[in-house]
């Protein structure tokens, strides 16, 4: 641990709370939305698993997976400042960095995915990955998952479920298959195969493109659909999905923004949870990759990259692999070995899901405990049999958690599904004051009528 290296003089303030605020809405556009934004918390300062107000106190972080290592590492902080006094440039001069970035990468993934594009956030990363495939392809159409989010750019918009059905239209040639959810989606935890029970829904709609004379450039999914809801794919979903893509000339594009560099603990990348014989065409990651800092990367295998060199278009980014992200990625990688945080997942995670598991027996409103390492999904429910969602009572019980100094949110289509994705430095202590407290707060709804089960109100 790390939390005693700042000193708490580091965080200062321009303006008081309140001016904040209104310089806030007068200023930055409202589509830009606060947390808790009926009362909003200003932090001023993180470090570790902690984040501290204007007043320090101290908030457990519980949601935050882009400091992936711990907020303000100081690894990750020192190899970004001496970087940046010595040099920061684009990637059209040689350097170093990148290419001792790029095969530190290359290292963690399956030997084909050898070629690496780096750009600054997710979206730019699924933009590109949606580029390489329809040029390698020669194909335009996209199957997407329901409830997926691949990113803000207009492109991933349209493949993005979660976005457009709230904007506009379906456009022709993206086309959506249910979310392999075994707890409230087509197939669920009773059914003998639900891979390919989802699988063979993929198939379907694949049938239904080629009667309309149209070609499939790629399947876009997210390894753990985290937007979705935190859901955890059936082994085997992904081989068979690939085999159905692949068999009219698609490519599988593994979207890893949100769950990669180790948070599922036993590997490094959440698609590895599918087997061994499950290989991507392209990996796309942001996020955890720079533990703040603007950094995301494409990989890919030669063949593919070699097509999309072939228009003779030259790939260009201007902060894309500078010597600065570089450095910055090279740190986080060297964390994430040194503090064993892929071990530390691991037994976080199963401790904190063991305890999960425990409320649930206790308190009905929790219908299902899922996840793995430290991407862990609680899906509330007013009643377990119809397994209505309790979104009411999932907000009321974050805003209670908030009042504690625990940061928790919501995800799901029906903003139902507690989520879990704290810094990976998050412990065993850590864990257990989290469901103490939300063993408090579910016990007074309970006691209380606060929020019922079965109900759908909260007072």
């Amino acid at each position: 641990q790390f939390r005693n290296r700042f000193p708490h003089n580091m965080a200062s303030e321009l303006y008081n709370k309140r001016e904040t605020l209104t310089l806030r809405k007068k200023f930055i556009a409202s589509s830009s939305k606060l947390f808790f934004p009926d009362d909003p918390i200003k932090i001023v300062r993180a470090q570790g698993q902690y984040m501290f107000d204007e007043k320090e106190r101290r908030y457990l972080d519980c949601v935050n997976n882009v400091a992936h290592v711990g907020h303000c590492h100081p690894d990750v902080v020192k190899a970004g400042c001496t970087q940046m006094a010595k040099l920061n440039t684009n990637a059209r001069f040689l350097h170093d960095n990148i290419v001792h970035y790029a095969k530190k990468l290359s290292e963690t993934l399956p030997q084909n995915l050898s070629v690496f594009y780096f750009v600054n956030s997710g979206s730019e990363a699924n933009d590109l990955a949606l580029r390489l495939a329809q040029q390698y392809t020669q194909h335009e159409d996209i199957v997407v998952v329901d409830h997926a989010y691949h990113g803000h750019l207009n492109l991933l918009i349209d493949i993005s479920p979660y976005k457009f059905r709230s904007l506009r239209p379906q456009k022709d040639w993206v086309h959506v298959v249910p979310i392999p959810d075994t707890y409230r989606g087509m197939f669920r935890e009773d059914h003998p195969d639900p891979a390919l029970a989802y699988a063979n829904e993929v198939k379907t709609v694949i049938d239904e493109v080629q009667k309309k004379n149209r070609k499939i450039a790629a399947f876009f999914a997210e390894s753990l659909p985290s937007v979705g809801g935190h859901i955890i794919p059936p082994v085997g979903y992904f081989q068979k999905v690939a085999e159905h893509i692949h068999k009219v000339g698609g490519l599988f594009v593994a979207d890893e923004i949100q769950v990669g560099f180790g948070r599922v603990g036993k590997h490094f990348w959440a698609f590895q949870l599918q087997g061994d014989d499950f290989l991507p065409d392209i990996v796309t990651m942001g996020k955890p990759i720079g533990n703040g800092h603007p950094l995301a990367c494409v990989a890919t295998t030669k063949e593919i990259a070699d097509a999309f060199s072939a228009t003779g278009v030259e790939h260009f980014n201007t902060f894309g692999g500078s010597p600065v992200s570089c450095a910055i990625g090279l740190a986080v990688l060297e964390v994430i070995e040194k503090e064993d945080l892929r071990g530390n997942a691991t037994r976080v995670g199963t401790y904190l899901l063991n305890l999960l598991n425990e409320q649930k027996a206790k308190h009905p409103i929790i219908g299902d405990v899922r996840g793995i390492g430290l991407f862990i999904g609680v899906e509330l429910v007013q009643n377990r049999q119809e397994r209505t969602p309790a979104t009411e009572e999932a907000q009321y019980l974050i805003t209670r958690l908030k009042k504690e100094l625990i940061l928790l949110s919501t995800d799901g289509p029906d903003r139902n599904v507690l989520k879990f994705k704290p810094p990976m430095c998050f412990t065993i202590e850590d864990a257990q004051y989290l469901v103490e407290k939300i063993d408090r707060i579910l016990t007074e709804m309970e006691i209380t009528n606060t929020c019922k089960t079965g109900a759908n109100y909260c007072n």
